[in-house]
């Protein structure tokens, strides 16, 4: 019990590390590349999407490697000194950007962007975390739910809370990136707001390798000695010459894809929040007191808070009066959760898109409708509802998917299994991202009528809003239909 413990705070303090990395990158990146970089509002969104997109879609192969050849420990060391080169170079190529102050390049296009070199190096620099992140991610979390024993029943139900918390452990990194790290980009320099995520990279992977010598190591199959990939492959392809528990596992894997199918449409709204949400923030009237204003992206910080604070509610409260009422070892069934969420999902685009009208409303009655410098005079206090109901919704469903996709794959694969949850959303970043670019083409450009003008006062986001109501809601029924007929693998005992 207490090596498990230690193995908790390691691997949470690995965790507050790389997520305080990646979002102290990601949080902000719309207002880098509309500022310094000088890109229009739509093509800054499509780059944050494509990015973000590409970024959890990596991660399928990373786990690949780390199942199939080099093992989670291993795959876990490589893709940290990659993660690290990366968010060195990137903090170089802010150093070279000719911009100490972006608060200046907020809200606007500047006229004169860094050379194309000066560009390379950026995307190659951010490019390379998303790299780095592909191995990190899904073998970090695989390898310490590895720390509990599945076949101990009081060890498999540690396992479940284990994912409650490790969730908490990444609001908490990524809350402190928020705070900290935005902040200083916002009012000191870009440079320096690169370079700190770095530095916590470096900590990561020191506390990791600390930690080496009391991990437990998962052991792949040892009869026949197969690549578990190809035993999953004869599988499927001649079950009758299989054994019925590769049959069962590659059946497993068969049911899975119409459930991630449907987690899509969750996918495609969670995108919104680091690059329109944003976006409309900075339009928005965020003097706290005078003289001192919020930085537009740290309003990202409240949806970590309230997971932070949810998440103990939900583990020691929530979960027990579940278990007695549904005799349910985990409360309520994974699938259940995800449920939840989306739904709560489905009601944040609805709150969004009444949001965004009413700051177009707003600013079509002050006369700004051609004045997009100047700050509407709504407080951005009325995001609030927004981020709030999307952290609710987190909780629900990014907790369930974890949980869900690790259980319900062979032991040998978990680490893709989490790659599965991490690709969904990046495929619905990428979905996001062809949605702006095609909507954008098709209602203007970056001209006054476009969906996505750099005008946000002549934009209108809140029909994207309304038209992702409406992808979220058909999502929603499908998972319903889906969820009912689903067969839980019987290998965990669920």
């Amino acid at each position: 019990m207490e090596c498990r413990l230690v193995h908790n705070r390691v691997f949470s303090g690995v965790e507050v590390a790389e997520r305080f990395a990646y979002y102290g990158i990601a949080s902000n990146l719309i207002s880098y590349l509309t500022g310094p970089l000088g890109l229009s509002t739509a093509l800054a969104a499509s780059n944050v999407n494509a990015w973000s997109g590409i970024s959890c879609l990596l991660p399928v192969l990373g786990a690949f490697v780390a199942d199939a050849f080099l093992g989670r420990y291993r795959t876990i060391i490589i893709a940290s000194l990659v993660y690290v080169m990366g968010l060195a170079l990137l903090t170089l190529s802010a150093c070279l950007v000719p911009i100490s102050k972006p608060s200046e390049h907020i809200a606007r296009v500047v006229s004169s962007s860094p050379s194309s070199l000066l560009n390379l190096l950026f995307f190659f620099s951010l490019y390379l975390v998303a790299i780095g992140q592909s191995g990190h991610k899904p073998c970090v979390q695989a390898f310490g739910a590895d720390q509990f024993d599945e076949k101990d029943p009081r060890e498999r139900r540690e396992r479940s809370s284990f994912f409650n918390w490790w969730y908490l452990s990444m609001c908490a990194g990524v809350s402190l990136a928020i705070l900290v790290v935005v902040y200083i980009q916002e009012t000191v320099s870009w440079a320096l707001g690169f370079g700190i995520p770095c530095v916590f990279m470096v900590m990561s992977l020191v506390l990791f390798v600390l930690g080496r010598r009391k991990y437990r190591y998962v052991r792949r199959r040892q009869e026949e000695e197969l690549n578990p990939f190809t035993r999953i492959g004869k599988a499927l392809l001649t079950p009758s010459a299989c054994r019925a528990s590769d049959v069962e596992d590659a059946t497993a894997l068969v049911r899975l894809i119409p459930v991630w199918l449907t987690t899509l449409s969750y996918a495609i709204p969670y995108a919104q929040y680091m690059t329109f949400f944003t976006k409309q923030g900075v339009t928005m009237e965020r003097t706290i007191v005078p003289g001192v204003k919020i930085p537009p992206a740290s309003l990202q910080v409240l949806m970590g808070l309230l997971i932070v604070l949810f998440v103990p509610i939900y583990d020691r409260v929530m979960v027990p009066i579940s278990r007695y009422l549904t005799k349910d070892p985990c409360g309520i069934t994974m699938l259940k959760r995800i449920g939840t969420g989306m739904v709560l999902s489905s009601l944040t685009m609805v709150v969004a898109a009444m949001v965004e009208s009413k700051r177009l409303k707003t600013a079509k009655e002050y006369g700004l409708i051609d004045l997009p410098e100047t700050t509407v005079p709504m407080s951005i206090w009325w995001l609030l509802p927004q981020y709030l109901l999307l952290a609710l919704a987190e909780v629900f469903t990014m907790v369930g998917m974890q949980e869900f996709f690790y259980s319900q794959v062979p032991t040998e694969l978990r680490s893709i299994g989490l790659a599965l949850y991490l690709s969904s959303l990046g495929v619905g970043s990428l979905v996001s991202s062809l949605l702006i670019s095609v909507i954008g083409l098709a209602s203007g450009g970056d001209g006054g009528n476009s969906w996505f003008s750099s005008n946000l006062n002549r934009a209108h986001l809140d029909y994207f809003y309304w038209l992702l109501v409406v992808i979220s809601a058909l999502g929603v029924f499908a998972f319903l239909i889906i969820s009912r007929s689903y067969i839980y693998r019987r290998v965990d005992g669920v």
